[in-house]
């Protein structure tokens, strides 16, 4: 896992050389949009519970099937499954954007999950939405201005919403 920082270097040094004016300005609006990324995280966590379970719920009632006899999510044990791989993928999606990188999303959590989903047999469309139904969850919560002392994080929000897209799809 690299952080935004850590990957520009290793590619320089990859290459041998010094890092480029493009690659130090990237970099000083990342220190810059700090504050604003730590509050994007900060409501994602705070609020994760609530998230995971209104994207959960909405899901379910657009998809009973899945929580009927012989649905994937029926039985309180796959349901509480159901509801920590959620918890896990945003909980990465968190990750990635404080780092402002996704090699975590992406190597911690994503790298074999859609083989895994497909071996035991979850629905990767299903898995899909109920991720969009956090992304837009999320989203609306890192625009609400109300409570951050910093404001506005919308310049934030479409990597925000990138990350989630990125896990989308991968299952």
């Amino acid at each position: 896992m690299l952080d935004a920082f850590a990957k520009v270097v290793a590619q320089a040094d990859a290459r041998g050389e010094f890092l480029s004016n493009t690659q130090i300005d990237a970099l000083a609006k990342m220190v810059a949009e700090g504050n604003q990324r730590l509050d994007v995280v900060n409501k994602i966590t705070s609020n994760a519970s609530t998230i995971v379970t209104s994207s959960a719920r909405s899901l379910f009632s657009e998809q009973p099937q899945l929580i009927l006899p012989g649905g994937n999510a029926y039985t309180n044990r796959r349901m509480a499954a159901c509801l920590r791989d959620m918890e896990i993928i945003l909980r990465y999606v968190t990750y990635a954007m404080i780092a402002g990188d996704s090699s975590v999303l992406d190597d911690r959590c994503l790298n074999g999950l859609k083989e895994t989903y497909v071996a035991l047999g979850v629905p990767s469309a299903s898995v899909a939405a109920a991720i969009q139904k956090m992304k837009d969850t999320a989203v609306a919560l890192s625009n609400d201005t109300s409570g951050t002392p910093l404001g506005d994080c919308s310049s934030l929000v479409g990597e925000l919403a990138g990350y989630f897209d990125r896990a989308a799809a991968a299952v």
